[in-house]
């Protein structure tokens, strides 16, 4: 398994890490198995929020640790935060907000509720889960300092923030934001796109993200990929699917030459990228798993990783 340094920091971690959004679909004997078999094969790092599965699922890992007979050391564990959910709307897996809240009381009780139901005693990391209009960075500093003072929370991060709202956070801040959670993958690729594209005017110059991959290398942030297999938001994934058939041709031609399959490949696209960056895994399949996770033992060509981006639909200037 290669690991990353996670923010810049001495801390080492998987390259990948699971992602227990949907674990409320689990068992806690079905979970504790998940979480045995990815750490045998490398995996030290579960990322979660508070509102995945209306909060099931962290419940289910909760008392799937405990049954797993794993040690608090054999994970950093990471959840988020922020996210107010509309109970009329928000049912088991499905969930939908009504407003983000970054109020110091809403994060603490975030904090709070997150640790009972994981059955843990602090959080590795806490991210903001997505900005909020309405943040007070002095307030959000006062929370963190308090949490951090706690013992709760060890390190904290954001998710799917621009560079603006980082700098603007970071400037309050007595701790440094290591981690940025962002959708990207094959197919979600404007991050990088645009900037083949500079000092054009055509639709792929433009940069829809504040130059978050740059911003991000410049201050020692690690992004955190998430639906790295996803095209769209939650349209689908890529891999198999017939309406990319040119990607999965070239997938498949790489995932023959290094003996692993086309997820593998996928993955080891995103972890090619001199960002270091790290991949978050869905899935709650141990096959799927295993075959995503194999990708972090592939080295692409700089060819190869140009040859995927090309077969997605991209091109050069």
């Amino acid at each position: 398994m290669k690991n990353i340094k996670l923010g810049g920091t001495a801390n080492q971690v998987s390259s990948v890490a699971l992602g227990i959004m949907r674990m409320v679909r689990l068992n806690s004997d079905a979970a504790a198995n998940i979480l045995a078999n990815v750490h045998d094969q490398g995996v030290n790092f579960i990322d979660s929020a508070d509102i995945y599965g209306n909060g099931q699922s962290e419940t289910v890992f909760g008392e799937a640790f405990k049954k797993s007979g794993l040690k608090r050391d054999d994970f950093w564990i990471q959840s988020k935060g922020g996210i107010v959910l509309d109970p009329e709307k928000s049912s088991g897996e499905l969930v939908f907000g009504q407003r983000y809240d970054f109020s110091k009381q809403h994060l603490i009780d975030a904090v709070d509720g997150i640790l009972q139901r994981m059955q843990i005693d602090y959080l590795d990391s806490f991210l903001l889960h997505r900005p909020d209009a309405l943040m007070e960075p002095a307030e959000i500093a006062d929370a963190f300092d308090t949490l951090q003072a706690a013992g709760k929370v060890r390190y904290f991060g954001v998710s799917n923030f621009n560079p603006m709202q980082t700098a603007m956070l970071q400037a309050e801040l007595n701790q440094k934001l290591l981690i940025n959670q962002l959708q990207f993958g094959v197919m979600h690729n404007g991050p990088i796109q645009f900037g083949f594209h500079t000092n054009m005017q055509d639709n792929a110059s433009l940069d829809h993200d504040g130059q978050i991959i740059e911003y991000s290398r410049l201050h020692h942030m690690t992004i955190q990929a998430w639906s790295p297999y996803q095209y769209g938001m939650f349209a689908g994934t890529f891999v198999d699917n017939p309406k990319f058939p040119e990607l999965n041709a070239k997938l498949q031609t790489l995932a023959d030459k290094y003996q692993v399959t086309k997820n593998a490949i996928a993955t080891a696209w995103i972890l090619r990228h001199p960002a270091q960056m790290q991949v978050i895994l869905g899935s709650m399949n141990p096959q799927h798993l295993q075959e995503s996770i194999a990708g972090t033992d592939v080295t692409l060509t700089k060819q190869e990783w140009y040859d995927v981006y090309f077969a997605a639909g991209n091109d050069l200037p």
